[in-house]
C-alpha cells in the first residue's frame, strides 16, 4: 500500500487528505494519507523509520524551513528558497534518504501570472518571513517584480513594518501577498494589520490561505474593489507536483 502524508502543526483544516484520497479512487490504488502533527521535528527520523510504506510526504507550516536539516538533499528551488514543502523518501537495504523539493513555486507562479500578465508597474509586499514567504519573493524575482517583505519584526533590508505602510506604499504597491497563517479556520476572525481602507480597484490580493476560500483577508479587499485569489488553486497544482515527483522515477 502506498503511503503519503502531511507533516506540520494543528492540521485538521487540511483539504490534503481529500484531494490524495480522491487521487487514489481515481488511480485504483489502494493508498492512504495521514496527518503527521508534531511539535518537535527531532522524531521525525523515527515517523520515518516506524511507517514503512511512507514513500513521501508534503511539509507545511511551521516545518517549511526547518525541516531542511533533516533532509539528504535537495533539488534546485528548495535550495535557493530555503524552503521544502514536499519530501521523497528513498528506501534502501541499510535505511532510507530523504530528499526535499518545493513546489509551491510552480504553483504560485502558475497561478500569479493570469493576475498580473495584463498589468503594468507590479509592485508587490509580501506579507511574512516564513518558508512560503521566501518562496513568493523567489517567484517575484524571477518575473521581474519588486517587493519588500512585512513584518512586525523587519530585520532584512527590504522589510517594513506593518506601521510603515502609510498612502504612498500602498498606493505604489499593486499586488499584496498574505503568506502568514492568518485568518486560518478555525481563528477566520484574523487578518493582516494592514490599511485597509487605502485598497482601491487597482490592488491585487493574493493570500495562499485556501480554508476559509475567503478569509478576512480577502473579503476586507473585495469590499474595496480590490481583485482577490485564495490560494486552493495553488494548493491543487502544488498536490499534482508532489504526486508527480512521488511516482516518477525520473524525480531523484
Amino acid at each position: 500500500m502506498k503511503v503519503y502524508g502531511l507533516l506540520g502543526k494543528s492540521l485538521g483544516y487540511s483539504y490534503s487528505p481529500k484531494i490524495f484520497e480522491e487521487k487514489f479512487l481515481k488511480k485504483g490504488i489502494k493508498g492512504e494519507y495521514r496527518l503527521f502533527e508534531t511539535d518537535n521535528l527531532d522524531n521525525l527520523p523515527q515517523l520515518v523509520e516506524n511507517n514503512k510504506d511512507l514513500e513521501g510526504f508534503n511539509v507545511t507550516v511551521p516545518y517549511k524551513q526547518s525541516v531542511v536539516s533533516y533532509l539528504d538533499k535537495l533539488s534546485p528551488e528548495a535550495r535557493v528558497t530555503g524552503s521544502v514543502n514536499v519530501v521523497k523518501v528513498f528506501r534502501k537495504r541499510d535505511g532510507y534518504s530523504l530528499k526535499g523539493y518545493n513546489t509551491d513555486a510552480y504553483a504560485f507562479e502558475k497561478t500569479l501570472k493570469p493576475l498580473v500578465a495584463s498589468r503594468e508597474h507590479i509592485r508587490a509586499l509580501i506579507l511574512g518571513t516564513g518558508g512560503t514567504a521566501h518562496t513568493v519573493a523567489f517567484v517575484l524575482r524571477k518575473l521581474g517584480i519588486y517587493f519588500y517583505f512585512v513584518s512586525r519584526k523587519p530585520v532584512k533590508i527590504e522589510s517594513l513594518r506593518y506601521s510603515w505602510l502609510d498612502n504612498e506604499i500602498m498606493k505604489t504597491s499593486n499586488l499584496i501577498i498574505n503568506t502568514t497563517p492568518l485568518g486560518t479556520y478555525p481563528n477566520v476572525d484574523e487578518c493582516p494589520e494592514i490599511p485597509y481602507e487605502l485598497l482601491t480597484k487597482d490592488h491585487i490580493l493574493y493570500d495562499v490561505v485556501y480554508n476559509p476560500e475567503e478569509t478576512l483577508f480577502l473579503r476586507k479587499g473585495r469590499e474595496h474593489g480590490a481583485t482577490t485569489k485564495n490560494g486552493l488553486e495553488m494548493l491543487y497544482l502544488q498536490a499534482e507536483r508532489s504526486w508527480t515527483i512521488w511516482n516518477n522515477r525520473f524525480f531523484f
